[in-house]
């Protein structure tokens, strides 16, 4: 009334109160904030030059089984090998995902890698490699030979989510499926071969 110098019933002021409320309230709703954009992952993200190494530890079905495994690329994506374990009497995914690390730098060692980028999708196993060794850890041994590895090796530890590791996850559930304790693979196995393409081609997948 007082900006427009002009009378409104109060049905109309009462429809307009309602209107700019409801306004208001649908400014703050959840459903009105923009989404957030979505995250777009693919393999070798960091652009590493050197050969990589993705490595994944695997707990399956019930009984629950436990397997690990990796696989070791070049830069552009060419197979050069792999590896699957499986893990007799253990249920905790902390051990195999520092287990495949362990023999992953083993067999980096003998393949004669040279400066070698290894990614892992477990941010534990990273955290507890790159800190101080927890003296009393459970697995305060094998964290130990790791260390051990990577200091005698030029060797770089990653965090890769796990849409970027989806081969290596492959392998740890290959390990898991089997009773090979150890199994070095020269060539992929076939189920393997359209995410190394994918992987190869840079294929982006969204971040779940």
């Amino acid at each position: 009334m007082c900006l427009n110098s002009a009378t409104m019933s109060a049905t109309r002021l009462i429809c307009n109160i309602f209107e700019l409320a409801k306004t208001i309230s649908t400014s703050f709703h959840i459903s009105a904030i923009s989404p957030t954009p979505k995250r777009l992952i693919r393999w070798n993200s960091n652009n590493q030059s050197c050969t990589i190494l993705n490595v994944d530890g695997s707990c399956l079905g019930d009984p629950i089984r436990t397997g690990f495994g990796g696989v070791f690329r070049y830069s552009s994506g060419i197979y050069l090998s792999g590896f699957s374990g499986f893990i007799n009497n253990s249920q905790d995914i902390l051990f195999p995902e520092l287990t495949t690390l362990h023999q992953g730098l083993i067999l980096a060692i003998s393949l004669n890698c040279g400066d070698l980028a290894c990614s892992s999708d477990s941010l534990l196993t990273v955290n507890l490699i790159k800190d101080e060794l927890p003296r009393y850890h459970v697995y305060v041994v094998l964290i130990q030979n790791i260390k051990d590895l990577m200091n005698s090796t030029s060797v770089s530890l990653h965090h890769s989510l796990r849409e970027g590791n989806q081969c290596a996850n492959f392998m740890a559930k290959f390990g898991a499926s089997n009773d090979i304790a150890l199994y070095i693979h020269s060539s992929p196995p076939n189920g393997l071969l359209p995410l190394l393409r994918m992987d190869e081609l840079g294929t982006l997948f969204v971040r779940h």
